[in-house]
């Protein structure tokens, strides 16, 4: 067995570390390190944030609410899954995944440890951790190639336990909140009778602005909620180094973390969020990000923007399947062969999620659990104001890998 490490990058050297440069009339260094990334890498990665967006926009459109989903938990919990599938169930969960049809398992693997090695590096101002794990039923026999592939290529930890002994959910929850630094502490209330195993992400983001807003310039405004109501807010003010672009429909903003790897983008849309999330696809993406990058200088401009802090917790089966994840969630279709030689199939996948953004910068976790059951009988604006509900994200920049995407309804929900 393999214990999961939790990959800490480094903490800030100290306190306030913009604000001191700012008052000693030193720039800070906003200069991104470049992720050495091969063309089958790059690929990946553009399909990747295709399958993340149309995830989240299929979310979006179900629920009028604060949500937040990590897109690189969900595909590397998923991309584990897909190491213990064959036949259609593998063809369909590597096309709900978007990888490209040429490349094999081996390859997807590969280009996952060279992307995250290199993720959780490549600022040493921000922290990233990201960890994976294997629980399953003592007694249930599990190949040995899918956990060797689990173990070398995934990093992950391998525990077998009792699911009928309370400890069992203690230890899985634990492990939640331990790789999550406490933000998520508990990802399962039960385990099934049915149940054989987890497959588990955990992916935590620690950033501290590279501009920092002032608190004493944060102030309650007017938060509009929809056409015909609204909510007081305690609102950031500042004139803050940031980059912003425009399309039809929409005013996005982007927002650097450390020395700019990383960054939040939020994006205004001028309708309603509804209407936004409804035509939201990875081209209107990929144009907005694009609009970003085309920009050398992170200009200062008045930001005005809520503080925002919640949980959010969502089943994904439903939005997986209708991406064309079918058989897997099928206890009399799904080929999960490679895992065990038992009759087993995907009862859920879901995702756990936490975000905080104040003055200093942002902490978002998540968790992507997936439950393995055995089968049986069936069961260019000078001030941009954000003031309505809006759609953020977390990327970084250099790959434009999506690590978090999610929209604010009411910042006031937690």
């Amino acid at each position: 067995m393999k214990n999961s490490v939790l990959i800490t990058l480094c903490l800030l050297v100290f306190a306030g570390l913009s604000s001191c440069s700012k008052d000693k009339g030193e720039e800070p260094d906003l200069t991104p390190k470049n992720i050495e990334v091969t063309a089958k890498s790059s690929e990946v990665i553009t399909y990747s944030n295709e399958f993340g967006v149309d995830l989240f926009s299929k979310v979006a459109l179900a629920e009028n609410k604060n949500l937040m989903l990590s897109p690189l938990s969900a595909s590397a919990a998923l991309t584990m899954l897909l190491n213990g599938c064959g036949g259609d169930t593998y063809d369909q969960l590597k096309s709900t995944l978007k990888y490209p049809e040429q490349l094999t398992i081996s390859e997807i693997n590969e280009v996952y440890k060279s992307l995250v090695s290199q993720l959780l590096v490549v600022d040493p101002k921000v922290k990233l951790a990201l960890a994976n794990a294997i629980f399953y039923r003592m007694g249930f026999t599990v190949k040995p190639p899918f956990l060797s592939t689990m173990e070398n290529d995934f990093n992950a930890e391998i525990d077998g336990l009792d699911f009928s002994l309370p400890s069992a959910l203690t230890t899985i929850n634990k492990w939640a909140s331990d790789n999550t630094n406490g933000k998520i502490p508990k990802v399962l209330e039960k385990i099934s009778g049915d149940a054989v195993m987890f497959i588990m992400n955990a992916l935590y983001f620690k950033g501290d602005w590279s501009y920092q807003f002032d608190k004493n310039l944060t102030s309650d405004r007017v938060f509009y909620t929809d056409e015909s109501n609204s909510v007081i807010v305690s609102t950031m003010n500042g004139d803050v180094g940031s980059k912003v672009t425009g399309g039809a429909g929409y005013n996005a903003i982007e927002l650097p973390y450390g020395q700019t790897n990383f960054t939040m983008i939020v994006i205004v849309p001028t309708g309603t969020l509804a209407d936004f999330t409804a035509s939201f696809d990875v081209v209107k993406w990929n144009t907005i990000t694009a609009g970003f990058d085309s920009q050398e200088e992170y200009g200062e401009l008045t930001v005005y923007m809520p503080k925002f802090k919640f949980s959010y917790e969502k089943q994904l089966n439903d939005q997986l399947q209708s991406m064309g994840m079918i058989d897997a969630f099928n206890p009399y279709l799904a080929d999960l062969s490679g895992i065990s030689d038992a009759s087993i199939f995907v009862s859920f996948v879901k995702q756990n999620t936490f975000v905080e953004v104040d003055e200093k910068g942002t902490e978002a976790a998540a968790v992507t659990t997936i439950g393995i059951n055995l089968t049986s009988m069936p069961s260019e604006p000078q001030v941009f104001k954000i003031d309505k509900p809006f759609v953020f994200a977390i990327r970084e920049r250099t790959t434009n890998t999506l690590l978090f995407i999610g929209q604010v309804v009411n910042p006031l929900d937690d």
